[in-house]
């Protein structure tokens, strides 16, 4: 569980929504990361292509608990304090991969409070698309979805357009401008942990 300690960096989870590789979100979430921990933050960058999770499905669930790779990647997001989430868009939405994740950490274990690996976080949101609207839908249910959850969304967030031609050859975007906002972004989200953490807010 998230710890409430005030003397100590926060801890940030980033990860993307997607499992491709060369992935834009990944490249974007990377980018955030480093921002987050210029601030002082703690940060794991997780790849959800090594949590391959099955179809959340309740008859499994039951028969079987909670797979092994959803399991490890709950027990990340209930050790965080904040999460640094960058989110492809699929026809308007999050992806499949992304949401599944989220349902099968919503799930509460023998012991564990309800939400646990939501219940207290904050979260700063992004996302990068080759469409002109830079993912901007998706992140509109993404928000709903973890607002509905008990996770603080910061209301900054970031939307990069036409992501094919927006990275360099070493992942950092051609726009530098841009790249200082993407990095603000996690600097924010440390930023603003640190600041529950000093005022006695727990994270879970």
């Amino acid at each position: 569980m998230g710890s409430d300690s005030s003397d100590r960096e926060p801890r940030i989870l980033a990860f993307a929504g997607s499992t491709r590789n060369g992935s834009y979100n990944k490249r974007l979430v990377r980018i955030a990361a480093r921002g987050a921990r210029q601030a002082g933050a703690r940060v794991t960058v997780a790849d959800l292509a090594d949590f391959p999770m099955p179809l959340f499905d309740a008859d499994l669930e039951a028969r079987s608990g909670m797979p092994e790779p959803a399991a490890r990647f709950k027990r990340l997001m209930v050790e965080s304090d904040g999460l640094l989430i960058s989110s492809p868009e699929y026809n308007s939405s999050v992806t499949g991969v992304l949401k599944n994740a989220i349902d099968w950490a919503s799930r509460r274990e023998e012991g564990e409070p309800r939400l646990a690996a939501f219940a207290g976080k904050t979260a700063a949101l992004m996302a990068a698309s080759p469409g002109a609207l830079g993912g901007l839908r998706g992140l509109v249910h993404l928000r709903a979805i973890l607002g509905n959850l008990s996770v603080l969304v910061l209301p900054q967030q970031r939307a990069v357009s036409r992501a094919a031609s927006a990275f360099t050859d070493d992942d950092e975007l051609a726009d530098e401008e841009e790249g200082e906002r993407i990095e603000g972004l996690g600097r924010r989200l440390a930023e603003v942990v640190a600041a529950l953490h000093a005022a006695g807010v727990p994270s879970s």
